[in-house]
């Protein structure tokens, strides 16, 4: 196979969060979208920070976290809430490890 035929565009793709508590808090399953491919600087910096590193992991998923047009969810001066952001840190470090 040539390497040609695997390159593409990165696609958005859709993560919903159907976490039982989640979905009774807010009222209904939580989704964001994330590119199927990372570039590899923004991989390697998600891989190489320590799962303990929570300041580190916020910013690398803040910019990562997409609305349904590729922008992204959180804007400057915004925070989810801290049950929200956890489960999207384990969504998008799942998805990327795949």
């Amino acid at each position: 196979m040539k390497l040609t035929e695997l390159a593409a565009k990165p696609q958005l793709i859709k993560i919903t969060l159907a976490d039982a508590d989640l979905t009774a808090k807010y009222g209904d399953e939580l989704e964001f979208y994330v590119y199927d491919r990372q570039p590899l600087d923004q991989f390697i910096k998600m891989a190489s920070a320590s799962q303990n590193d929570y300041p580190t992991l916020i910013r690398l998923v803040n910019d990562l976290v997409l609305d349904e047009t590729g922008n992204p969810v959180v804007a400057e001066g915004q925070a989810l809430p801290n049950d929200v952001m956890m489960a999207v840190i384990g969504a998008v470090v799942e998805r990327l490890g795949k």
